[in-house]
């Protein structure tokens, strides 16, 4: 959470919208035709919702409404059309601050624990539906939709259109946030280096298979092995074969969190967490997590973890550029466009706008890309069913200490920034999808050529597999802070990634220890486990007919495996899937 707006590194902006003299059609139309397009919906059918958010807003004209998200580019496309566009049409004046991630985190905890109203409406990553569900002071959007926020509620909302809704929905069943914004962490190569017939013909004569996307961890092994100490230079240029950072840092936190564990194969199966036990190695029986250290049943510190954090120390010391270690989440995130980096596991398609501007070293002439997205490769540990992949899923969040008109004047703008009347236009700014709708759209066929995969990713069925963190984890900025500090042990070296992993799990332990003993959680609060032996769970999970935790594998690096991206592409479906 907050990868990208680390990296755009804005200072806090706030903008004040102002009122028109009046808030009719006539600016509905206005906006209709000037930046509304393109729209799934006709012109007719977006003045129609238009004119439903105009009727809907007349008791809340000329209230002044404070809302707040990360700085990222599609929240900035709301803050500086959208908002204005919204206080135009409807009277209700609107102030969309962005900030940093971290400072989104600090103000909603403190409106929570507070009780004073900061914001009216918060853009807040979906990393935290555990922290909502459980301590309460989150709207039940579900509750709200059919009940006070009832006649705020767009007609045309259409839940079942957001891709990302069972990220927002907790064990009780309700939606607690509704998605703004998502986007993945993908596996990321120079597709013009891999059909080089050359570097294939090189490739295969050592490793005995094909140069490919690689499927397994192994198959990513042998391309860094290959890139940077086989090839060394393409063009007259130094290049490696992975890129990763490693400065002990907060955002060496997020490199963890979101889902490397289960790229590896920690956790159990289960879409979208594992069950019982999550990508973060912690266990959950019923609604309460009940530990992460193997002793207690969890899989923090298990042979899968240990592997993850083994195999990232490993390639960022062997395979990546000689200063990588010491970057920071933003300071590494421009480097592969710089064209000097084979390939990247760790990747986010929120960068794909910055990644296919003319003139970079990774764009072709006619701005075609040099390089492709595909889905992350698999651990060692990884077994059918469970997640491949970390998505961030920023959702609209309403806080119970927010006044009701308050929070119904919000509630209109957050509907606002996701309808179909600007999803799709929206969409096309940011390259966050929300919709299905969008997603299938044609102008997004049209475009699929420039955009390097994305729009082929975000139709294949894999898509399902790639989730934000999920509801196990009870107090989300307790725990994530844990991370950096844990993981930057080991990849400074000061301790091995067994004793970091051990020091994780016991930190994560002693948090939900502390909030079992509060009670302030309730009925779904921590209950931890009573510690046991390791063989203990590795023989209950086997006989529960469970994964996590797993035995220490005798062989941590199978054979490689690759499949050519083309043919990996044209094995999605092209038509979108169903309706039920």
């Amino acid at each position: 959470m907050g990868k990208v707006s680390q990296l755009v590194g804005a200072s806090a902006l706030a903008l004040m919208i102002s009122s028109p003299a009046f808030a009719d059609m006539e600016a509905a139309r206005r906006w209709v035709d000037s930046e509304f397009q393109p729209s799934t919906l006709s012109k007719e059918e977006q003045l129609k919702e238009l004119e439903w958010f105009i009727k809907a807003a007349e008791p809340f004209k000329g209230m002044e409404i404070n809302v707040v998200s990360e700085t990222i580019t599609t929240h900035e496309y709301e803050a500086r059309t959208l908002a204005r566009a919204f206080s135009e049409i409807t009277g209700i004046k609107l102030r969309h601050d962005l900030i940093q991630e971290g400072d989104v985190v600090e103000k909603i905890q403190t409106q929570m624990q507070s009780g004073k109203n900061i914001y009216d409406a918060w853009v807040n990553d979906s990393d935290l539906i555990g922290t909502h569900f459980r301590y309460q002071q989150a709207v039940p959007l579900s509750d709200w939709m059919t009940g006070e926020g009832k006649d705020v509620t767009l007609p045309t909302l259409d839940i079942k259109d957001f891709i990302g809704i069972s990220f927002t929905t907790a064990p009780d069943g309700k939606i607690y946030q509704l998605p703004d914004q998502q986007f993945a962490n993908l596996y990321w190569f120079r597709y013009d280096w891999f059909q080089r017939p050359d570097l294939k013909q090189k490739f295969k004569a050592k490793y005995g298979y094909e140069l490919g996307v690689p499927v397994n961890w192994s198959a990513y092994e042998d391309i860094a092995e290959f890139f940077t100490n086989d090839v060394k230079e393409i063009d007259g240029v130094r290049v490696y074969g992975h890129m990763d950072y490693g400065k002990k840092d907060p955002s060496l936190g997020w490199r963890f969190t979101d889902a490397w564990l289960s790229m590896a194969g920690n956790g159990d199966p289960g879409i979208p967490n594992g069950k019982p036990v999550d990508e973060w190695g912690i266990r959950m029986e019923g609604c309460r997590p009940v530990g992460s250290s193997v002793e207690r049943g969890g899989d923090t510190n298990g042979p899968a973890s240990v592997y993850a954090v083994a195999k990232y120390v490993e390639w960022l010391k062997k395979f990546a550029p000689p200063n990588a270690a010491g970057m920071t989440f933003s300071e590494s995130g421009p480097i592969p466009a710089q064209g000097n980096v084979a390939q990247q596991m760790f990747w986010y398609t929120a960068f794909t706008a910055d990644m296919v501007k003319s003139g970079l070293p990774v764009v072709n002439a006619d701005g075609s890309p040099k390089w492709r997205m595909a889905p992350s490769p698999k651990g060692s540990y990884w077994k059918d069913g469970m997640k491949l992949g970390y998505q961030d899923a920023g959702s609209w969040t309403l806080l119970k200490s927010t006044p009701v008109d308050r929070r119904k004047a919000a509630w209109l703008y957050a509907q606002f920034t996701v309808s179909k009347t600007v999803s799709l236009k929206k969409s096309h700014v940011g390259l966050t999808f929300i919709r299905e709708s969008d997603i299938w759209d044609k102008s997004f066929s049209e475009r699929a050529p420039k955009l390097g995969g994305l729009i082929e990713f975000y139709r294949s069925p894999a898509r399902v597999q790639w989730t934000p963190t999920g509801v196990n984890v009870p107090d989300y900025p307790k725990l994530a802070q844990l991370w950096w500090q844990n993981i930057g042990d080991a990849s400074s070296g000061a301790k091995t990634p067994q004793q970091a992993m051990n020091a994780l799990a016991a930190a994560q332990d002693s948090v939900l220890e502390r909030l079992e003993k509060s009670k302030v959680q309730g009925d779904c609060g921590p209950k931890l486990n009573k510690k046991e032996s390791a063989d203990f769970w590795y023989d209950k999970s086997k006989k529960d007919g469970n994964v996590a935790p797993q035995r220490k594998l005798t062989n941590e690096k199978p054979k490689g495996e690759t499949i050519d991206y083309d043919a990996l592409i044209k094995s999605w479906p092209a038509q979108p899937p169903k309706r039920s």
